[in-house]
């Protein structure tokens, strides 16, 4: 691109002026976007910023501008990521970058290197650091929030608001989003928190994407032009429905399998690819159906790299681990350049998958929708199975956020010229839908802030409670909410000015108190006096009496003779009206008003009458929940206060622990096998759990999650010394939810160490029951 004298004087002058800009860019063999040049510009200004991009634009050059700045002032700089497969990878970039002893890691479960100058970590943790005041915090003067959308998330959002809210205000915050229809409310609320922050928006990709759909044997583009169907695909669509409807239901509606669509790719010169199937259960048998197909992607020379990187990173796992893990018949598929993706595999094959996957030696990889949460995997195009996934309670359409999402996978920076999305056509997919999802662009970001029991109890530990209140009020979730208002406000006031208007006068008498009696008389005859039990009759009576008298009084009325009396009526009639809904706004912005600040009030409440607070102070019990950052908090710490842990064998500790963890999956939920050694246990954990959900019900909150005992079993056996291929034979567990539990299990009882001392030990032996053989080399970082 060319650019005028002018254009250049101008930038001459911007790289004189931001010089550690200019020193960071020269270390990158491309020149920086706008939009990145931008973000750090400000960065380096004293400003925090907010990255809007699409994925894979490049956000992240912002966050890697902090930790150079960081490095170049010797202070530290914290990199956050929302889960811990991202918080291994950027680990592994970042030692790449900056060497292994100015690195660190951690993410609950994991700690490496935790004093060096870059660490990388889960929200959760930063949050857990802001509370217990860590001495980590000294000398921090960055923190990268990356994926910070994610504040939304129903069930972990709140955490991206308490760190925000929370940390020091000196410290500047880089946050990396996805493009949301509302960046800029939100830029406007993190400024309102932080302080100064430059929002910086970009909606460009860097490579562009082509969108096609599969009909049959034909590859067809979705769109024509910007938001016009394509009118070739309508034909071939409609083709296809009465090539069905003559032929039956057929081969899956005339639908290509899995094969014949990796052959047509590979065709079209479409190859790699990530094929999305919103099921893990179909990813794998994706997979194993095309090895058995025949389907062969890779090169004699390609499958000995395969070989060699596989064995170089599970070398150290025993076979009859690898046995039971099925690792060899994997391999085999991974050699013919075929892999699968998802949350149920163990995370060092994961790992192995994504690094293969970026080396080019994998062509196709069958995913769950988790692969498109921030993972650096990249392919030349996207597949989407269908546009239809299980949420969890029932199957829904996917969202225009998520279809961004995944198809941001398709296109490979400095690799590919364009990328490439391809939906599979079935009569219940049709164009129409496919072009809602691709071509909406509002998707708003939405605040899930709610004050928690750990949350409430680190605040109250910190703050008065009217510092508290003000804190609360400054959430995203209260920002919108009094946002919300701000039409109804408006109406009310119009409506006050309304009423304003004197009402009409009547020569005859009082006429707002003869409107009073008619409106009674309405009321009662409509039957708005409610009759009960024996004394129905009797009320009935009641009624009619006093419906009598009120005639009487009105026929008595002086304003019952006027001849306008109908006339004034009806004024009066909408003079009432407008009032009535003008009260139902006012206590609709009541309701709204500092809503998260009531919740908390509640939630205190709670707290008193369960013994965790006393004159807004915590107890010894409440302060025993300030360590527990697990989302059944409550019910963890009842079980220390009401000694339900401490009776346990420290082998059983775990299984309890994950009656409190543990949800089942809404496709997979069934009647648990509970060991008998915490037969009792469970009883108690249920009947505290059940009070608990009484209590809240008193304060009008409900939180209560119902414990889960579906794993106990497999971790008892786990507990007790039994073997992985043990575990995995005795149950329809998948080796990556088991491993991730455990993990969860370890992370809690780590918190049980600090949260409750008296007990330890006894949770240090739980700990060593668990924290063996495959939770140990689960993955190459951890």
């Amino acid at each position: 691109m060319t650019i005028s004298p002018a254009e250049s004087f101008v930038r001459a002058k911007m790289n004189l002026s931001h010089p550690m800009t200019r020193k960071f860019s020269s270390n990158y063999p491309f020149e920086l976007d706008d939009f990145q040049i931008e973000a750090c510009r400000a960065l380096e200004d004293g400003s925090g910023v907010l990255v809007a991009a699409p994925t894979g634009s490049g956000k992240t050059v912002v966050g890697e501008f902090a930790i150079f700045i960081a490095l170049e002032q010797g202070r530290k700089c914290f990199y956050t990521t929302p889960i811990k497969a991202l918080s291994n990878q950027k680990y592994l970039d970042l030692v790449a970058a900056h060497g292994p002893e100015r690195v660190g890691l951690l993410t609950g479960d994991t700690n490496v290197n935790s004093d060096a100058q870059i660490l990388i970590m889960t929200t959760e943790v930063l949050r857990n650091m802001i509370y217990a005041k860590s001495p980590a915090l000294e000398n921090l003067g960055f923190v990268v929030m990356d994926e910070v959308h994610y504040l939304a998330d129903k069930f972990r959002g709140a955490v991206w608001e308490e760190i925000l809210i929370h940390l020091d205000p000196e410290i500047l915050v880089v946050s990396l989003s996805a493009t949301v229809s509302n960046v800029e409310e939100f830029g406007e609320w993190l400024g309102s928190v932080r302080g100064r922050t430059r929002i910086v928006l970009s909606e460009e990709r860097p490579v562009p994407l082509y969108q096609h759909v599969l009909v049959g044997h034909r590859l067809l583009d979705l769109f024509e032009s910007p938001g016009r169907i394509n009118k070739e695909l309508l034909k071939e669509e409609r083709r296809a429905i009465q090539r069905n409807q003559f032929k039956g239901r057929g081969r899956e509606n005339g639908v290509l399998d899995k094969s014949e669509i990796i052959s047509k790719l590979d065709e079209e010169d479409l190859l790699p690819c990530i094929f999305f199937i919103f099921s893990r259960n179909g990813c794998d048998m994706a997979a194993r159906r095309t090895f058995r197909d025949g389907v062969d992607l890779t090169s004699g020379y390609e499958k000995s790299l395969i070989s060699d990187f596989v064995t170089s990173r599970t070398a150290h796992l025993p076979a009859e681990d690898l046995a039971a893990l099925d690792f060899h018949e994997w391999v085999s598929i991974w050699e013919r350049g075929l892999a699968v993706h998802h949350a149920g595999l163990l995370p060092l094959f994961k790992e192995i998958i994504e690094g293969l996957f970026k080396e080019g030696l994998l062509k196709v990889v069958f995913a769950t929708e988790t692969l498109a949460l921030g993972i650096n995997m990249p392919a030349r195009t996207v597949v989407l199975e269908k546009l239809i996934k299980w949420n969890g309670e029932s199957h829904v359409m996917i969202t225009p956020g998520e279809y961004t999402q995944l198809t941001g996978r398709a296109g490979r920076r400095g690799i590919d010229v364009e990328g490439n999305s391809v939906i599979l056509w079935t009569p219940a997919i049709d164009a129409a839908m496919a072009a809602s999802l691709a071509g909406t662009r509002t998707y708003p970001l939405k605040s899930s802030f709610t004050p928690t029991y750990n949350m409430s109890a680190n605040l109250i530990n910190r703050l008065p409670i009217p510092r508290v209140l003000e804190s609360l009020s400054l959430s995203y979730a209260q920002f919108q909410a009094d946002r919300s208002l701000t039409g109804i406000v408006d109406q009310i006031s119009k409506n006050r000015l309304a009423l304003q208007t004197p009402a009409p006068t009547c020569d005859f008498g009082d006429f707002e108190g003869y409107f009073a009696l008619r409106m009674e008389i309405k009321e009662l005859e409509r039957g708005s006096i409610t009759d009960r039990g024996s004394r129905r009759h009797k009320a009935l009576e009641e009624r009619a009496e006093r419906i009598a008298m009120l005639r009487k009084r009105m026929r008595e009325h002086d304003s019952h003779r006027c001849p306008d009396r109908e006339d004034h009526s009806r004024i009066f009639e909408k003079r009432s009206k407008l009032e009535r809904d003008t009260s139902t706004l006012e206590q609709k912005v009541e309701s709204r008003r500092n809503v998260i600040p009531r919740t908390f009030q509640r939630v205190i409440q709670v707290l008193r009458e369960l013994g965790y607070v006393e004159e807004n102070n915590l107890t010894e019990a409440g302060k025993g929940l300030l360590g527990i950052f697990a989302e059944s908090d409550l019910l963890v710490a009842e079980l220390i206060k009401e000694d339900v842990i401490a009776s346990l064998d420290a082998m059983d500790i775990p299984v309890v622990l994950s009656g409190t963890l543990f949800e089942a999956r809404g496709e997979e939920k069934q009647l648990p096998r509970i060991p008998k050694s915490i037969n009792e246990s469970t009883r108690q954990v249920v009947s505290i759990w059940a009070k608990l959900v009484s209590v809240e019900a008193k304060y009008g909150i409900s939180t209560q999650r119902e414990p889960d005992f579906s794993m106990s079993w497999s971790v008892s056996r786990w507990s007790h010394g039994g073997t992985i291929s043990t575990v995995l034979r005795e149950s329809d567990l998948s080796i990556g939810d088991f491993v991730r539990h455990v993990k969860q299990i370890i992370d809690l009882l780590g918190q049980l160490i600090v949260s409750d001392p008296i007990n330890s030990l006894k949770y240090q032996e739980a700990l060593k029951s668990i924290d063996r053989g495959i939770i140990r080399y689960a993955s190459v970082s951890g």
